[in-house]
């Protein structure tokens, strides 16, 4: 259990670190591009790992409609949501409406996971959670720095990756099968999606980037993605679909301090949505725990 709430402390800055990279890149090239190349870079060494561990057979392959579903849900419009919409905002902010992803997942749960059932405690937290949520997107401001459209397409990839976890804890973590093979089929479906509907005119500037072509396949790529699911699909199988949600902590810390850190303008109304967000996740948290507690004592 100590390495899993490790692997969740891992992914968490890595996460964190997405939407700088993010920015940089889409400053090169269009969102969809980005989102198709860096499944690319995350896919390739996932199955060149998973070759080599002989962890893919074709047995696997009756579960391919399990898989499909994964590969949009947490990689191609998960990815493109969060592209498109931090394309159009501050990365601090979309970094921000990223934490609601456990709150996505807790109502997600609610309705499909009867063992996860939250308890009353986490209907605070849902509160909290929103209200930061809509201190971030501040809807009531005309003409200000926070995009509605932006807003939109991450809360549309918030909910696409929340339901995501609950998904994979249903139907993927009682297969039993491995991280690496979970985390290949995922990419590699998602990129021959992405392949057939991608619009390839102009993307190669990324290669006249070097900051752009390194953060694209280094940090969103090899780390963003391949590393990344890897600890995703390990979390969801020991710690369930809540604790695994767990991991959207850091990142929302991490991607307020990284865009404070390079010249992004970061309120108080910033710092007090975080703090609302996190109160809200943690109060979730909690509430989910007590609510297995509960569950694991109860009578038959």
């Amino acid at each position: 259990m100590a390495r899993a709430y490790a692997a969740l402390v891992l992914v968490g800055f890595v996460w964190g670190a997405n939407y700088i990279y993010i920015k940089i890149a889409t400053a090169a090239i269009s969102p969809m591009q980005v989102v198709f190349l860096r499944v690319v870079a995350g896919f390739l060494p996932l199955a060149v790992m998973a070759w080599r561990a002989g962890v893919l057979n074709r047995g696997q392959l009756r579960h391919l409609p399990h898989f499909a579903v994964m590969s949009v849900l947490a990689t191609s419009f998960y990815y493109y949501g969060f592209v498109a919409g931090t394309a159009l905002l501050p990365s601090s902010v979309a970094g921000l409406l990223g934490g609601a992803i456990p709150i996505v997942t807790f109502l997600t749960s609610l309705v499909a996971l009867r063992s996860e059932r939250p308890n009353a405690l986490t209907a605070t937290g849902v509160a909290l959670g929103f209200a930061g949520i809509l201190l971030t997107a501040r809807p009531w401001e005309s003409g200000g720095t926070v995009s509605p459209l932006g807003v939109a397409w991450v809360m549309a990839g918030t909910i696409s990756v929340g339901v995501s976890f609950v998904y994979a804890r249903r139907f993927l973590a009682p297969l039993n099968l491995s991280a690496l093979a979970l985390a290949t089929w995922q990419t590699g479906l998602a990129a021959l999606t992405l392949a057939v509907i991608t619009d390839y005119h102009g993307m190669s500037a990324i290669l006249d980037d070097g900051r752009a072509l390194a953060a694209l396949v280094v940090g969103l790529g090899l780390l963003g993605t391949g590393l990344a699911y890897l600890i995703y699909y390990y979390m969801v199988q020991r710690l369930g679909a809540m604790g695994a949600s767990g991991a959207t902590y850091l990142p929302v810390v991490v991607a307020v301090l990284i865009g404070a850190a390079v010249g992004e303008t970061v309120t108080a109304v910033e710092y007090a949505a975080l703090v609302l967000i996190l109160g809200g996740v943690a109060l979730i948290q909690i509430g989910g725990r007590r609510a297995a507690r509960r569950v694991a004592v109860a009578p038959d």
